[in-house]
């Protein structure tokens, strides 16, 4: 009966409405027939009527929430809201597990100006919204590849149901899932402006903001969420971790220092404390560090894998035999199985027990790589758009309209290249100051794109740059990098690993803007990359043929504007610098247009924190040590040589010496 009515509702309201009335004579109460009832006065006008009639069923059914419930939402898409808030406020007494209810509720209360009591309505409703819409716990499951349909079943779902957190949540996390860091903190944002003691929105916030790279924001909302709930272990380990990012280091040793003083037992802090006296470059403190996480919890993972990060630090027999144990234990988690065989791998090389220390190294990157999908071919496809976008013809018409400023200094390269040595040297001159990784240029490259619809196509630069000022896109990229910016020297550097990607961006917006090139033998540079485990886990380093493309495909990008823009970039040579360090400097202040300074060449004794994975190497002199160590594990490196094809063929032989 209730489907043929519900057939009938649009040619014969008022048939519908019978037919809905006489199945409520039989079954009073029953949610779908009160739903068509409404539905049907609605259609023929009369909400007056259909109240009306909600009212008397509430006083002859006080106990049947379903009643209360259609009457509360009656009540208020007619305004009355007060009557609203007690109706809906019956139904969740009756069943304290209604979220339809407790949405409605919260959402009355918020327009009521009743903030504190909407915001623990939504909580509550939250916390019921499991069995709100079967179809989102199927949405939640889908698989990588079927992302786009399960974000158009929730934005439909968010259509009607704009303040449901549950649905919210799971848009947030799918876009995180899908890499879409700055789509999922406007997501988690939405969630903690409807409901701003929405704790669990603001940890995946806290995360989506770590992705971005974007310390300064994690301390803000760690700040908000320590406010709640000050003596949070979790809460304190990320703020201290967030800290040490931020490049407050002094700040982050001393909050580590009074966490462990209240709670030493925490192993989680140790490490934390750890991250930050590596950075401070305090190596015995942090090794000190690392030994007393490992004696409270053997099996962390992580503190294996900083103590062989540290690349100066040699395990003993012991600690092999205890990470041995370790990764013999099934109940370890992937995560610690996945460092601890990197780590493992490291005292393995050391010990010149190469073979297996490769099996190790492809073990942890297997892992990582399942937990981390990718597609390389997307990443390679980037380059050649980049080719197709940045034209003679786009540069020969813009010319010199971008910012004049000649304050940044980019650095590319691959990881392990070398680049954290020349942002060293660099930041050891008196007017450089070593900025380290900023996100700034990946951030106004989304926010630029995401403001383009389909209509603008994505291989045309002037498409992109279209209502756009190439000199006011410059100044912005300035003031995003300030907050990265603690001395007031003239110049700075940025070696964000993927600003390679973007180069032609940076040659439109900041034609002044010094380039340079840090390149390191292309089997070296990606097998070192291949034994590393790197903070945010996404990239092509954990498969051999996937890095060596990657690698490919970025010394096709470089050779590409050497050919359109010459002189423009400036490319530093490890080997070259490690062999001839006075001669490499040289050419690189003078490209910079600095005056040479020697402590340029004492760039170990600069005191300043250094956060990314090189940090104890560029604390010591050059050395050769590491210059042709692949060469130990060659013969299983087969994959990496065929995909680098002729790009290793054409890279200047290694002299002897090394």
């Amino acid at each position: 009966m209730l489907a043929g009515a519900a057939q009938v509702l649009e040619s014969d309201p008022e048939e519908a409405g019978r037919q809905a009335e006489q199945l409520l004579s039989i079954a009073p109460g029953q949610q779908h027939a009160l739903q068509l009832l409404v539905d049907a006065r609605r259609a023929e006008g009369d909400l007056k009527g259909a109240r009306t009639r909600l009212e008397a069923m509430a006083a002859e059914l006080p106990d049947v929430a379903a009643v209360h419930c259609e009457l509360g939402l009656l009540q208020m898409e007619a305004g009355d809201l007060r009557a609203a808030i007690a109706s809906l406020s019956r139904v969740v007494e009756l069943e304290p597990r209604h979220p339809r209810a407790w949405r409605a509720l919260a959402d009355a209360r918020a327009q009521t100006g009743d903030t504190a009591g909407a915001a623990q309505a939504y909580a509550e409703q939250f916390a019921s919204s499991i069995t709100d819409l079967k179809v989102l716990e199927q949405v939640g499951a889908l698989e990588r590849d079927q992302l786009e349909v399960a974000d158009n079943v929730l934005r439909e779902f968010l259509n009607v149901f704009s303040t449901d957190l549950t649905a919210l949540q799971m848009l947030g996390k799918m876009h995180m899932r899908a890499t879409q860091f700055e789509s999922a903190e406007g997501v988690f944002m939405h969630a903690l402006e409807i409901a701003p003691s929405f704790q669990m929105a603001r940890l995946e916030l806290i995360s989506a903001l770590h992705q971005q790279l974007r310390p300064e924001d994690e301390n803000r909302q760690l700040d908000i969420i320590l406010q709640e709930d000050p003596d949070n272990p979790e809460y304190r380990a990320l703020k201290a971790l967030a800290l040490t990012a931020s490049g407050n280091i002094e700040e982050a040793t001393s909050y580590c220092e009074d966490m462990l003083r209240a709670q030493p037992e925490r192993h989680s802090f140790w490490l934390a404390y750890a991250h930050a006296l590596r950075v401070a470059g305090r190596e015995n403190e942090c090794i000190a560090a690392f030994r007393k996480a490992i004696e409270l919890h053997p099996g962390v993972g992580e503190a294996w894998w900083g103590l062989s990060n540290l690349k100066t630090f040699r395990f003993d027999a012991s600690d092999v035999r205890a990470m041995r144990a370790e990764l013999a234990r099934r109940d370890l988690t992937d995560q610690n199985r996945q460092f601890l065989h990197f780590a493992l791998g490291k005292a393995l090389e050391d010990n010149q027990e190469y073979e297996e220390s490769f099996a190790l190294y492809s073990r942890g990157n297997a892992l990582i790589r399942a937990a981390n999908p990718y597609d390389i071919a997307d990443v390679v496809e980037n380059v050649s758009r980049e080719k197709r976008r940045f034209t003679p013809e786009f540069f020969s018409a813009n010319v010199e309209l971008g910012c004049a400023s000649a304050a940044p200094i980019f650095i590319l390269g691959l990881p392990r290249s070398g680049s954290t040595l020349v942002e060293q040297i660099l930041a050891s001159h008196s007017m450089v100051e070593g900025g380290g990784e900023l996100p700034s240029l990946i951030a106004l490259i989304r926010r630029l794109e995401s403001s383009k619809g389909e209509e603008d196509s994505a291989e045309d630069a002037a498409a992109l740059f279209r209502d756009e000022s190439l000199k006011a896109l410059g100044e912005e990229y300035l003031e995003r990098s300030r907050h990265g910016r603690k001395l007031s020297r003239p110049h700075f550097t940025d070696k964000m690993p993927s600003n390679f990607h973007h180069l032609g961006f940076i040659c439109a917006i900041l034609p002044n803007a010094r380039i340079i090139d840090a390149r390191r033998h292309p089997v070296a540079c990606c097998f070192s990359n291949f034994k590393q485990i790197f903070p945010h886990l996404q990239g092509p380093s954990y498969h051999l043929s996937d890095i060596g493309r990657y690698y490919r495909a970025y010394v096709e990008l470089l050779a590409y504007f050497d050919r359109l823009l010459p002189g423009r970039v400036h490319r530093v040579t490890y080997e070259d610098l490690v062999r001839e360090p006075e001669r490499e400097v040289r050419r690189l202040l003078d490209y910079c247009d600095l005056p040479f300074e020697d402590t340029c060449l004492r760039f170990y004794e600069t005191d300043r924190g250094i956060r990314t994975i090189s940090s104890a190497q560029v604390r010591r002199p050059l050395y050769k040590d590491s210059v042709s160590q692949w060469r130990n594990y060659e013969p299983w490196l087969g994959p990496l040589k065929a995909a680098l094809g002729t790009v290793l063929d054409n890279y200047p032989a290694v002299p002897d010496e090394f």
